[in-house]
């Protein structure tokens, strides 16, 4: 299986596991003389069962991203530093947006309000992160797609 399969799996058994206690909450509680729709030992026996196959999925996806090197880095470290620069990226939108913000006076004696920054050579930065958050996503998909677990 490739490690791009895996991750869907998991996606989907998290999407099962959601489901399933959405079901467990609608069947937790029944009138007296009456039995739920669904039988609760029955739902989390197979609530057990898909999280033990979600543990195991998960061991071995760390696994592989962390033993699967690209250009001297492992995957670990590539989702790692997409993290940050997503993180980054945010944060200076966010003050970028502020900087921009034009604060309108009513009377030329009131007080001007300016940038604290250069807001085109700070935007071209941003530019620049991003790029490289594009790139570092497509190796990480690349290898994802190219990987097979362990």
């Amino acid at each position: 299986m490739k490690l791009a399969e895996a991750l869907n799996l998991r996606a989907d058994i998290a999407k099962r596991i959601n489901g399933l206690s959405v079901r467990l909450q609608n069947n937790a509680l029944v009138q007296e003389g009456e039995q739920p729709a669904e039988q609760p030992v029955d739902l989390l026996k197979e609530l057990d069962e898909l999280i033990l196959q979600q543990e195991e999925l998960i061991s071995r996806i760390n696994l592989t991203n962390a033993k699967t090197v690209s250009e001297g880095k492992a995957i670990t470290e590539l989702i790692a530093h997409k993290d940050a620069l997503r993180i980054k990226i945010d944060v200076l939108r966010e003050f970028l947006d502020a900087a921009s913000r034009n604060v309108s006076r009513a009377m030329r004696s009131e007080i001007k309000i300016l940038s604290a920054v250069d807001v085109a050579a700070m935007q071209k930065t941003v530019d620049g992160l991003e790029k490289d958050f594009r790139e570092t996503d497509v190796k990480i998909q690349t290898l994802n797609w190219n990987t097979e677990l362990l």
